[in-house]
């Protein structure tokens, strides 16, 4: 388990200095999700948003499953996707 809590330990310093650039992400990731929904024509949820960059992280590890760098941005942007689904009182996709 070393490797995971170094895991977790970097992602949880990424997100806390991408939170003092960017302040919380929550607001972002709404933006985006109305941008999506204009570009798509459907509506899209942040809590989608997240769920489609977790995917493009996990395609992109099918191909190089030891990057480094796509496995801690799958752990942060899960870290966030909690954040914002307990926020929203668990309305997952509403």
């Amino acid at each position: 388990m070393r490797h995971a809590n170094r895991l977790l330990e970097e992602a949880t310093r990424t997100l806390a200095e991408r939170g003092e650039s960017y302040g919380s992400p929550q607001p972002l990731f709404e933006n985006v999700a109305k941008r999506w929904s204009l570009t798509l024509g459907v509506g899209v949820s942040a809590e989608q948003v997240i769920t489609c960059l977790i995917d493009q992280k996990l395609a992109r590890l099918n191909s190089s499953p030891g990057h480094q760098d796509s496995i801690l941005d799958v752990a942060g942007y899960a870290a966030i996707l909690n954040e914002i689904i307990n926020n929203n009182g668990g309305a997952y996709g509403a």
